[in-house]
């Protein structure tokens, strides 16, 4: 073989090296991390496994465990954005709470909590704004009614409990 050709040859396949690593990673799972792991969670994990994601297939899940305690949750918190997951889950106020303190850029999806902008963690319901989304135990007309309250309006307080008082 000729040096051209050899050269050639040799940077050809330099240049395609890193398409076939590329090509051979395997795919990121995102990983999401969840405080205070309970039956709660069943139904968002059986959610999941409806839309195709396997735990430890296509998705892996960070139990945390802060036992309700101000200064675990914290602790366990804090944990999860060392780690880093994708999104952290959290069910109720203190583990919300806990979330928000310890990351402002990770999105934490809240579910079950009382008056999330009474507790300071959303700004308002109708754009919690930041990295914080998720829903309210409170049902549509008294959240409504306190939208109304606060003179603002927004999708989530459009329809029957507006109109009716």
């Amino acid at each position: 073989m000729k040096r051209r050709e050899f050269i050639t040859l040799l940077g050809g396949a330099a240049a395609g090296w890193p398409l076939t690593v590329r090509a051979q990673q395997p795919p990121k799972i995102p990983r999401v991390g969840i405080i205070d792991d309970g039956p709660v969670w069943n139904a968002f994990r059986q959610g999941l496994r409806d839309l195709g994601y396997l735990e430890g297939q296509n998705i892996a899940f960070e139990y945390r465990y802060g036992d309700g305690l101000p200064d675990r949750l914290a602790e366990v918190a804090a944990d999860l954005v060392r780690r880093p997951v994708d999104v952290i889950a959290v069910y109720g106020t203190p583990p919300a709470r806990a979330a928000k303190q310890a990351t402002s850029k990770i999105p934490i999806v809240m579910i079950g909590i009382g008056d999330p902008v009474g507790a300071g963690l959303v700004t308002s319901l109708a754009r919690p704004g930041e990295n914080i989304t998720g829903n309210t135990i409170l049902g549509p007309d008294v959240a409504s009614k306190r939208l109304q309250s606060q003179g603002g309006r927004s999708r989530f307080a459009r329809g029957p409990a507006l109109e009716s008082g």
